[in-house]
């Protein structure tokens, strides 16, 4: 289905144009293997969040039918569009969470913005106990709301969901944002989807990669493989009731999880 395979290890620490050992970005084609792709040349060392953004953007102009898998929550559970009279529609998720939480404006940390010194946190906080149907399916993932606890993605979504928003709007036209906006992938069209490395990262030899390089080779790998075997479309077509599949599109699925 895909020409390339995209796969990024995200970090919610410090700020959006920090550079972060914990930002890794590997990139695979038919003939290729996953190889860790460098920053763009600049006195920085890492990635930073503005960087990956700015990148994906460019990738996302060519030709290349692309997929990108990018280890942080899409959205958040139903319970806090409820909470909060939200419409069950995710781009205008995508605004209301970006006018409350700024987490892409330069020296902004998400602590700032949890501790009230930026933005409006406080009147869009959800609760830890929330879990999405894609996070109880897959079991171990956390919810997006716990915060400060080992393997927690809940500062990865809160400093990444500004950035899918500055993909979805730059990008209009070119990209699919799984299942947002639908479960069929249309022809020739790349693809942006959730991941979660925990699902693979054991399936793949570590040799000596650091364990941020080793997720996001994982998630370049898995896709890879899993396209070249035919098994995509499979893991694209989750199995769910009619219920179940309207509320991922709200939420949000990890791709990898059925």
């Amino acid at each position: 289905m895909f020409d390339r395979y995209i796969g990024i290890d995200y970090s919610g620490a410090k700020t959006p144009t920090s550079s972060l050992k914990g930002l890794r970005v590997y990139r695979a084609d038919h003939t290729s293997p996953p190889m860790e792709v460098p920053p763009l040349p600049s006195p920085r060392k890492y990635w930073t969040r503005r960087g990956i953004g700015e990148w994906l953007v460019e990738r996302l102009a060519e030709p290349e039918r692309i997929l990108i898998g990018i280890d942080h929550g899409f959205s958040f559970p139903i319970q806090y569009f409820e909470r909060y009279g939200l419409p069950h529609n995710w781009p205008a998720f995508l605004d209301d969470f970006h006018w409350h939480w700024p987490t892409d404006v330069d020296h902004v940390y998400v602590d700032f913005v949890r501790d009230g010194v930026y933005g409006q946190g406080a009147a869009r906080s959800g609760d830890p106990r929330w879990l999405r149907l894609t996070e109880k399916r897959a079991r171990t993932a956390k919810s997006v709301f716990r915060f400060d606890v080992q393997g927690s993605v809940a500062k990865s979504t809160h400093s990444g969901l500004p950035w899918i928003l500055f993909i979805h709007r730059h990008a209009a036209g070119r990209v699919h944002f799984w299942p947002f906006d639908g479960w069929e992938v249309p022809d020739g069209r790349s693809v942006v989807a959730e991941v979660y490395p925990s699902l693979w990262r054991r399936n793949f030899s570590v040799e000596e990669r650091t364990p941020d390089q080793h997720d996001a080779y994982s998630v370049a790998t898995w896709m890879r493989n899993t396209d070249q075997e035919g098994q995509l479309h499979e893991f694209l077509q989750p199995i769910m009731t009619p219920q179940e599949r309207t509320q991922a599109q709200i939420e949000g699925w990890i791709l990898g999880v059925l």
